[in-house]
């Protein structure tokens, strides 16, 4: 059985919440919160192909991709089987990257359709299941690899984890793979500051979860001066996203109605605005004709809200 979902019948949609007026430039008026999907397990992963005007993203326990086109509406099945597929992005050269629970590595799309393997072990031992992945102008691509996909058989398989849980990169020249960060506890959503020079991290294994800052340094390819940026308290931060401003866009919720949706911070890290949803979200991007549109991969369903602000790219 679907949730319940009723559109907002004037303006301004008060699912769209003012918490600091340093929010209030990116709210627009007039746009309201749109369920576009529903009738998905766990929805995982969007993903905007603004050349093929559609939104990809991941139903994780029924082990396939869904596709929504922005001008009919329609949603299809864009792949299955996936290899319970969570996290999704683009290269720098438009393909698709995902993280596979079921297969335990990173594969890219390639134009013909095929798959490429772009990462399943380190140091000769199996990756866990990856989970989030973002891609640097540089093209290397950064990945956490938590163990949700070995915990059972609803999104992957039961399985031994060999490896600690841990966040990676990829060389986009070289496709070396190197360990970036360790010692968290299970690393779930990640995404990099508008400058690059900040990679903020979800550690969702702790209690409360929290959002971890790290400095990008080393040339880019190694983050250095761990902290905590954001103290989740009772809420549940999962993936998320960067506008070009530098306010973390954070999908959010689960255990409490009252704080299910996405949550706004801004590059301080104080909590300027929220979007209320009627499901958990899981993850979010930004995409449309302007970039300024954000889609919400909440439970069983997709949510999108036009915004006066962009999505960096990468993520």
């Amino acid at each position: 059985m679907s949730h319940p979902w009723r559109p907002s019948e004037f303006y301004p949609d008060p699912a769209i919440e003012i918490l600091d007026e340093s929010f209030r430039p990116y709210r627009i008026n007039s746009a309201a919160v749109e369920r576009i999907a529903t009738g998905c397990r766990w929805a995982e992963g969007p993903v905007w192909f603004g050349d093929h005007g559609c939104l990809i993203w991941s139903d994780i326990p029924n082990d396939r991709m869904l596709r929504w086109d922005e001008r009919s509406g329609a949603v299809s099945v864009f792949r299955q089987p996936t290899g319970y597929a969570n996290g999704n992005t683009r290269d720098r050269q438009g393909r698709l990257i995902t993280c596979e629970h079921l297969g335990r590595r990173v594969v890219r799309t390639e134009p013909d359709g095929s798959l490429s393997v772009l990462a399943d072990r380190y140091e000769g031992k199996r990756l866990n299941s990856p989970n989030d992945v973002v891609v640097k102008s540089d093209g290397s691509i950064w990945f956490t690899d938590p163990p949700f996909g070995l915990l059972g058989d609803y999104e992957g398989r039961r399985a031994d984890a060999e490896l600690p849980t841990d966040v990676y990169r990829i060389d986009g020249a070289s496709g070396r793979i190197d360990k970036v960060a360790d010692g968290i506890d299970r690393p779930n959503g990640l995404c990099f500051s508008p400058d690059e020079s900040i990679l903020y991290i979800v550690e969702c294994g702790t209690s409360p979860r929290s959002i971890l800052a790290f400095d990008v340094g080393h040339k880019g390819a190694r983050l250095e001066n761990r902290r905590v940026f954001i103290d989740a308290g009772p809420g549940t931060p999962d993936g998320m996203r960067c506008d070009i401003a530098g306010n973390l866009w954070c999908g959010w919720g689960m255990g409490n109605p009252d704080l299910d949706g996405v949550m706004i911070f801004n590059p301080q890290g104080r909590p300027i605005g929220r979007v209320r949803l009627p499901e958990r979200c899981a993850n979010v991007c930004f995409g449309g004709p302007m970039g300024n549109r954000l889609f919400m991969a909440a439970s069983q369903s997709v949510y999108a809200l036009y915004v006066n602000t962009r999505g960096v790219a990468g993520g």
